[in-house]
């Protein structure tokens, strides 16, 4: 399934939904249904009301891969984004893909996969940006700004080695939640993906919010912010297998298929020159 923008009336809590297969259950020489932790985050992953399934970038790219080696499709539930490797390692699902980036201390406790994608930063504000804010730059220098972030996210991170104080945070379960801060004045800005963003600024239709073009992205450390994104497994033989998978997907020119339906690029390709292991490697 593909994408139906219907981000506004998302459900947050987690929710199983059984995607085309019959069967929940899998054998071990492959076939049958692999449950599917998957982040409430569009265009990333999110639940096609119209369908009743849950679909996305990171789904569809996890239901291409698992059919190619075997398997008739997943079974997708979707839970809160700081909650998916907790649910891998708890055995509540065979492997989680919400295009989560790779970092050192995720690694530490997740099994990545292959990187599948990659992707920058961006912000909703208010109608106007009163408050002309262009990069998380812009948002540590005011001391006044509330920030709506996922709980777990990135951003966190980015914008506390940026300087700021943790009491401008104000961190939700959804990005519906985050959008609505904003939108009702509780916050002056929304971090998340540049894809997020950009979405849940275009599905919501209250024109109190909009998504800042001229955008700068974070420089960190000296480097731009990029995060790449992989899934996150329970045992080390789906993994393997599903890198393979991933791999044809990347060179029959599929991935690049599936993830232009949701509204990205070849640049978000993943990397020729870059590996898990290089980014849970880094700065360790």
């Amino acid at each position: 399934m593909r994408k139906v923008g219907m981000f506004g009336f998302l459900v947050v809590t987690s929710i199983a939904l059984v995607a085309c297969g019959s069967s929940d259950e899998t054998d071990g020489d492959g076939g049958g249904i692999i449950s599917v932790g998957v982040a409430n985050e569009e265009p990333y992953g999110y639940i096609d009301i119209e369908n009743n399934e849950v679909t996305g970038a990171a789904p569809e790219i996890a239901r291409a891969v698992l059919q190619r080696i075997g398997y008739d499709d997943i079974e997708g539930t979707v839970n809160d984004f700081g909650a998916l490797i907790e649910g891998v390692n708890s055995g509540s699902f065979d492997m989680a893909t919400a295009a989560m980036d790779v970092q050192p201390q995720r690694c530490e406790m997740g099994n990545f996969g292959d990187i599948e994608i990659q992707y920058g930063e961006g912000i909703v504000v208010q109608t106007g940006n009163p408050l002309n804010l262009h990069s998380y730059e812009d948002i540590v220098a005011n001391p006044d700004v509330t920030v709506a972030v996922m709980s777990g996210a990135n951003q966190i991170g980015m914008l506390e080695n940026l300087g700021i104080d943790s009491s401008q945070f104000m961190q939700g379960s959804s990005i519906a939640d985050n959008i609505a801060a904003v939108e009702s004045g509780m916050a002056d800005v929304m971090v998340a993906t540049d894809a997020t963003a950009n979405s849940a600024a275009q599905n919501n239709t209250s024109g109190e919010v909009e998504f800042v073009e001229e955008f700068e992205q974070p420089i960190i450390d000296g480097e731009p912010v990029t995060a790449y994104g992989a899934a996150v497994f329970a045992d080390d033989e789906l993994r393997e297998a599903y890198n393979e998978g991933l791999q044809e997907l990347i060179e029959s020119g599929e991935l690049l298929a599936i993830i232009e339906e949701f509204g990205f690029t070849e640049a978000n390709l993943p990397p020729d020159n870059l590996t898990t292991e290089d980014r849970c490697e880094r700065n360790g």
